[in-house]
């Protein structure tokens, strides 16, 4: 029997987030529904968690890193405050009321 996890999307792209295990700051770019990396991928991934929810693309701040993370393991970010990264003004378009605008640009997936 497959385990769920929450299967709605808590996090929106333009939104501030935390790594509960990492504590990154970053922002969501976009998400899918499910994890779509490639099973390779997934079973090097030192936490695995359930592949059964929302995965979303981060850009980490201050830093050229992008990650792919797993709703459980993210949270709201409470500081609020902008980040830095070479890839924010490909994908958004300005900063207002705490979050990032997302712009068109499609993200390049799996």
């Amino acid at each position: 029997m497959i385990e769920f996890a929450d299967s709605r999307p808590k996090f929106s792209p333009g939104m501030l987030v935390r790594h509960r295990r990492y504590h990154y700051r970053g922002v969501i770019v976009t998400f899918d529904m499910e994890c779509r990396a490639p099973t390779q991928w997934y079973e090097k991934n030192q936490t695995q968690p359930p592949r059964h929810q929302p995965w979303y693309h981060v850009l980490v701040h201050a830093t050229g890193s992008v990650t792919y993370a797993a709703q459980d393991n993210l949270l709201l970010d409470a500081e609020g405050m902008p980040i830095s990264h070479p890839l924010l003004e490909v994908y958004f378009d300005a900063w207002e009321d705490g979050r990032y605008l997302r712009n068109a640009t499609p993200w390049e997936s799996w």
